[in-house]
């Protein structure tokens, strides 16, 4: 019996190489970027993920939030909401931090797992779902978990990426003019957190409050004024 299953294993190798039979579950490898959806909507969604900018993430995000000054340098539009996610590593158990698109709802924090179930912080927070969360001027701690209601998902999940900024526009072309269907649409079975955590208001640096106006108003005061000062010195 064992020579049969051995001579069978070999020849349906050789079909294999050959083209004529598509490999077994067992021996399908797949992409990194396609712990869910197809491998173009994973591409898409890791905009919406931490991993769009690793390298800004680790020298510019996450030292600014742990500086406590992240509201006052991240957080328009344009550049969409950040925050910085506290989970610890499942094998190492080490902090690991990383930068997310958010939106504040219904008192709960909400981000997508742009490289879907392979996104390796997903898999940290579902071995230790205690995380810590570096919000624009204050840190808070919660419980995560990943959100199976649709009627939920639908909700959120536009909110999510619009809040994205500029890097919705991989998941749309019109995005805070595109319906929440084709938002969902193209987002699909990425997973989506929820962060429970007790008594959290939106403030005005999170996403839908006006700190980045002021601060827009700052710079664009400060840059009349230095202009002035360079025409008056010539």
């Amino acid at each position: 019996m064992q020579r049969v299953e051995t001579t069978s294993t070999a020849m349906d190798y050789r079909r294999r190489r050959a083209g004529d039979l598509a490999p077994p579950e067992a021996d399908r490898r797949v992409a990194p970027d396609q712990g869910s959806g197809s491998g173009r909507q994973a591409r898409v969604l890791q905009a919406l993920s931490g991993h769009r900018f690793r390298r800004l993430n680790r020298w510019l995000v996450v030292p600014i939030f742990r500086l406590g000054i992240g509201g006052l340098v991240f957080g328009d539009p344009l550049g969409g909401w950040l925050m910085v996610l506290r989970t610890r590593g499942r094998r190492s158990g080490r902090v690991r931090e990383v930068g997310l698109d958010y939106v504040i709802h219904d008192g709960a924090i909400y981000c997508l797992a742009g490289f879907g179930t392979k996104t390796a912080w997903l898999r940290n927070l579902e071995a230790e779902p205690r995380v810590e969360v570096l919000l624009p001027g204050r840190t808070v701690s919660g419980q995560a978990e990943v959100v199976i209601d649709q009627a939920e998902r639908a909700l959120v999940i536009p909110k999510v990426v619009r809040a994205a900024g500029l890097a919705s526009l991989t998941v749309d072309p019109d995005p805070w003019h595109a319906d929440d269907a084709r938002l969902l649409a193209a987002v699909g079975d990425v997973p989506l957190v929820r962060i429970r955590v007790p008594s959290l208001a939106a403030g005005p640096a999170d996403p839908g409050g006006r700190l980045w106006v002021v601060r827009l108003g700052a710079a664009v005061l400060l840059t009349v004024l230095a202009v002035g000062r360079s025409l008056a010195r010539h």
